[in-house]
């Protein structure tokens, strides 16, 4: 797949303070890539070392084949950021915030109400953002992110602090993104979150990433136990070796009819990062 974001083993620090080392990643168009890991793991400076709000001290990146501490205002009309720290103008209407934005990047009127509509805002264009839902100012930075009809978008923790409903109208908004051809960089520290959308993800602990790969291959190879967990209708719980073996154990329960769930101990992702940490940060 053509790729949409190559990063060559970037490094930065903040004074003396080492917060990137030895980053590389290569991130195709039409993927949704997910960077993990805990507060203050480096996440939101990758994403601006990629977006050219800072130049790192060592490596490159390369958006859309330029190089990211060089992008011009036409290779910014491709990208679409959201983040946090981007605010909004509380005394403004969602309409106005929006419109506001369009003239500042010459984006026609007409996308204010498209991207309104496509994040479910239409009905809140008059509402100010001081009386919005934390989900609600959610959706409207995903609208303007997506006035530019990016190529590349970049979402810094985009979930957080949302309950599970509005989160999971975030991810369907997120997916449809992949469904259009989008590259998605997604950084957040949900590793279920990261499991349900990404395509590959890349596990980050102090400034260095410490796997990498799709969320079901890092999860097998960090299955060190490969046994089933079978639970019967009589209330009893078994564990068995995953292997051939219990061929005729599990035949026998499914011809009486008293297998009721079973399971394989692969772990989740989090799992796997408190491994790779040994558990020194909290998710």
């Amino acid at each position: 797949m053509e790729s949409a974001i190559s990063v060559l083993d970037i490094g930065h620090k903040f004074e003396n303070r080492v917060v990137l080392e030895h980053i590389n990643l290569e991130i195709a168009k039409g993927e949704i890539f997910g960077l993990l890991g805990p507060s203050g793991a480096g996440k939101t400076t990758l994403i601006k070392l990629l977006t050219g709000q800072l130049k790192p001290v060592t490596g490159r990146a390369v958006i859309l084949g330029r190089d990211a501490s060089k992008l011009s205002g036409q290779d910014y009309s491709q990208i679409g950021i959201m983040m946090d720290h981007f605010g909004l103008y509380d005394r403004l209407s969602c309409y106005d915030n929006l419109k506001l934005f369009a003239k500042i990047y010459n984006i026609p009127k007409e996308k204010i109400g498209e991207a309104l509509e496509r994040v479910g805002l239409a009905d809140a264009g008059k509402t100010t953002v001081m009386n919005l839902s934390k989900g609600m100012r959610s959706r409207l930075l995903f609208a303007r992110a997506l006035m530019r009809s990016p190529s590349i978008l970049f979402l810094d923790e985009p979930t957080s602090g949302l309950d599970p409903l509005t989160a999971q109208e975030l991810h369907k908004l997120i997916l449809q993104q992949r469904k259009d051809g989008v590259a998605v960089f997604l950084t957040t520290h949900n590793m279920a979150e990261a499991e349900k959308l990404c395509d590959n993800i890349a596990l980050l602990h102090q400034g260095r990433i410490v796997e990498q790969g799709s969320p079901v291959e890092i999860c097998r190879r960090y299955n060190h136990q490969k046994k089933i967990r079978i639970h019967l209708q009589d209330g009893t719980d078994m564990e068995l070796p995953h292997d051939k073996s219990i061929t005729s154990v599990l035949e026998n329960y499914l011809k009486k009819g008293v297998l009721e769930t079973i399971h394989s101990t692969e772990p989740n992702l989090e799992t796997v990062f408190m491994e790779l940490t040994g558990g020194l940060n909290r998710l």
